[in-house]
């Protein structure tokens, strides 16, 4: 491996979704000012909006678009230029 090339500040680090609450302890090397204490130990907290604890992906939970719908009124709107 390659001499100082490496993050010095490669350590844990909790992200927390803040939609769900949910909380995962994994490595990182991402600046942040808050922190957050788990099991009394103090970590560097990163805040999210989406994890995959609350995307509509992962969760199973996602919606369809009804683009049938959108089509059929496009045409409908646009027949009377049709040749």
């Amino acid at each position: 491996m390659k001499k100082d090339i490496h993050p010095t500040n490669y350590r844990f680090v909790v992200f927390k979704d803040m939609g769900t609450n949910d909380q995962f302890i994994t490595r990182s090397c991402v600046e942040t000012k808050d922190s957050i204490e788990v099991d009394g130990v103090e970590y560097p907290l990163v805040k999210m909006e989406i994890s995959g604890f609350s995307h509509p992906y992962y969760t199973g939970k996602q919606k369809l678009i009804d683009t049938a719908g959108r089509v059929d009124k496009f045409r409908n709107r646009y027949e009377k230029f049709k040749k």
